[in-house]
């Protein structure tokens, strides 16, 4: 059965001035609706060049506390790299139908490597604006060439170059968000499965939309992994929920975008928040991101830091396989 993808959906709706129907949110979930129209208050933005580097520490700390979510700048990703991974991957979304599929995601696979379009069970059956690539960057063992695009063809080169500065600055920021807790350094890197953690680049692809104020390139969630780093195109989009309001996130050139994920607050046992966000889409231009999630292996059995738990703080969140958590929670079942 061939799969429909949105790209298309949007090449032939542009004319129409319409969307199908099971794009078109319900009113509790419609962007224009639902977005707070107001002083917007801003998301924390962290210099990662600050010679105070308790300064530094202190602000990553407190954004994960109270956001969940902060953007880096001179975080030592070269801005030169963020344009090619972008330039690649934007590439690759142009290309014709054909060559895109034949990386797409298996019908029958359990994974989610591959280029595709539905990811997740969404209630009354609604489908999100928006095409997507997954594959792992890091480490080599999982990496699995079949799924990353041979056209244009630097994309292996740039992504691999890529995955080293990302994994680089994750382990920076997992090391200040460690010690924040008053743990050692590499606790909640060796909580996420050290070496064994993997590294999932994911591009979204949000053509234009001629219902912008109707439809979601994402609707509500939060993210399963430890921690993300994202990288957007100029296409503003995405949106916080924060003190019961959706925010629109500032657009920061050659900013890194940090997503607190549920392992992390499940690690940190609810002391760090796992953001809730969401994306709007554009009625004219496409909307891009590159995010990487850091996530536990499959079998890594995750779940609140022995190191934290006492008598004054009991475990908050039952411990899971993440294999068996990411099935629970995309399958909309229980996780307590």
């Amino acid at each position: 059965m061939e799969i429909e993808r949105v790209q298309d959906i949007s090449s032939s709706s542009l004319h129409t001035e319409a969307i199908p129907l099971e794009f078109i949110r319900s009113e509790k979930e419609q962007p224009a609706i639902t977005t707070f129209r107001g002083p917007v208050p801003a998301i924390p933005v962290v210099d990662l060049s600050d010679p105070d580097e308790e300064s530094v520490a202190r602000a990553v700390v407190k954004a994960s506390e109270e956001w969940g979510i902060f953007q880096v700048v001179n975080h030592g990703i070269p801005t030169e790299l963020i344009k090619r991974l972008q330039e690649v991957g934007r590439t690759f979304f142009e290309l014709p139908s054909a060559e895109k599929e034949s990386v797409a995601k298996p019908v029958d696979a359990k994974d989610i490597e591959g280029y595709g379009t539905k990811l997740q069970k969404e209630v009354e059956g609604k489908k999100a604006w928006v095409d997507h690539l997954f594959h792992r960057i890091w480490p080599p063992s999982c990496v699995n060439y079949s799924f990353w695009p041979k056209n244009p063809p630097e994309y292996r080169e740039v992504n691999e170059e890529y995955a080293l500065h990302v994994k680089k600055l994750s382990e920076t920021l997992l090391g200040i968000l460690s010690e924040g807790l008053g743990l050692r350094r590499e606790a909640l890197r060796e909580g996420l499965g050290g070496d064994l953690a993997e590294y999932m680049m994911k591009i979204n692809y949000y053509p234009p939309c001629p219902r912008p104020d109707l439809a979601l390139g994402v609707p509500a969630h939060t993210d399963l992994s430890g921690i993300t780093l994202l990288v957007p195109n100029e296409v503003p989009g995405l949106q916080v929920f924060k003190d019961d309001h959706w925010f629109d996130a500032e657009y920061i050139p050659s900013a890194v975008i940090v997503h607190i994920g549920d392992q992390i607050l499940r690690l940190s046992n609810g002391r760090y928040k796992n953001v809730l966000h969401r994306t709007t889409v554009d009625k004219d231009r496409t909307r891009m991101s590159w995010p990487v999630f850091l996530e536990p292996h499959r079998e890594m059995i995750v779940g609140p830091l022995p190191e934290l738990i006492s008598d004054d703080n009991p475990p908050k969140y039952k411990p899971f396989a993440f294999k068996d958590y990411s099935y629970r929670k995309l399958n909309k079942l229980p996780l307590d």
